[in-house]
């Protein structure tokens, strides 16, 4: 079997495509043969050394996916051998097979193929986490959604507008302006230096908005700030692209409340996370998320995927696939 490893820190270059052995399940494991394997951002940060710091080198990258159960070892319940499958959180997933703990493992209802339930799983239990846990966006709320074009932004927008929120988008360039919008965004923002903050006050009635999502680093976050109404939330995430730096408690603006939001606390649970998924899929077979899968790599593409990605050419969710065909 191939997989994705790096041996040490860096740009893409250190990414290798490298055949292993094929693993066997323990105790409480699942062998599954992967059809798609998300790529985020934390992957990104993985590579670069930003996170995953105490995990010895080489490491195989990734953390989603989807595919099909090969085997399963002593004492697995619930899970049988050709079940469709869905992961959040499992390094190594950029691979053709993969061991992963039974308890981090969803089914996939039939109705959703395996690239999308690979495109949402991520990302989905992140907007799910943000909109709900974090902030619970209530109807009439304007939201500020930082990279609205990307796939956690595309599905951050649907969530809030289900919610009967509004969505003032930024997005990078012109060209992302339409795919924000078919998801619903009620106004979008072309901004690549922060120079935002002035034009969300001004779609905003005068007032700003009542949450800011803001993934895009240092950049952004005194615009973030200063878009804000009187209590409004700011939700700070993603570290790859770096932290703001010290925040001084006491002046902070318009009694803000500011926190940094992680999805791993919406899924701390075996049971959170097959609720909170089986919520996000019986969404998708109603039709109200709709999954853009921006790009398809293969495996053997991986840095070209987080080439893309870091360059911000792409749109939607990118996605690996190894070689065997898609179910």
């Amino acid at each position: 079997m191939k997989a994705i490893v790096m041996a040490q820190p860096g740009g893409s270059e250190v990414i290798e495509y490298v055949s292993f052995p094929t693993p066997t399940p323990d105790a409480g494991q699942v062998l599954v043969e992967v059809s798609a394997a998300g790529v985020n951002f934390m992957d990104i940060g993985a590579r670069q050394g930003s996170v995953w710091r105490d995990v010895p080198n080489p490491k195989r990258l990734g953390v989603e996916g989807a595919g099909r159960v090969l085997s399963v070892g002593e004492g697995v319940k619930g899970i049988s051998p050709g079940q469709r499958v869905a992961w959040v959180y499992v390094p190594g997933s950029y691979s053709e097979k993969i061991v992963c703990p039974a308890s981090s493992l969803v089914t996939i209802p039939e109705g959703i193929d395996d690239r999308t339930a690979a495109s949402v799983m991520m990302q989905g239990l992140t907007a799910s986490h943000f909109t709900s846990d974090f902030y619970s966006v209530q109807p009439g709320d304007i939201a500020l959604v930082h990279a609205a074009s990307g796939g956690l932004g595309l599905l951050l927008t649907q969530m809030i507008k289900l919610k009967g929120g509004h969505v003032i988008g930024r997005v990078s360039s012109p060209d992302k302006i339409a795919i924000a919008k078919q998801s619903g965004a009620d106004h979008v923002i072309v901004d690549t230096e922060g120079n935002f903050a002035e034009e969300v006050i001004r779609l905003s009635g005068g007032q700003g908005v009542h949450v800011v999502y803001d993934g895009s680093g240092p950049k952004t976050f005194k615009g973030s700030l200063d878009s804000l109404r009187i209590s409004g939330t700011f939700c700070w995430f993603g570290p790859v692209l770096g932290a703001p730096g010290p925040i001084e408690l006491m002046s902070l603006p318009k009694s803000i409340k500011i926190g940094y939001a992680t999805f791993m606390d919406h899924v701390r649970t075996p049971e959170l996370l097959r609720n909170h998924s089986a919520k996000l899929f019986d969404m998708i077979l109603a039709g109200e998320l709709d999954i853009k899968i921006g790009a398809q790599y293969p495996l053997a593409d991986a840095a070209k995927a987080h080439l893309d990605m870091e360059s911000r050419r792409t749109t939607g969710k990118l996605l690996l696939i190894p070689s065997q065909p898609q179910r």
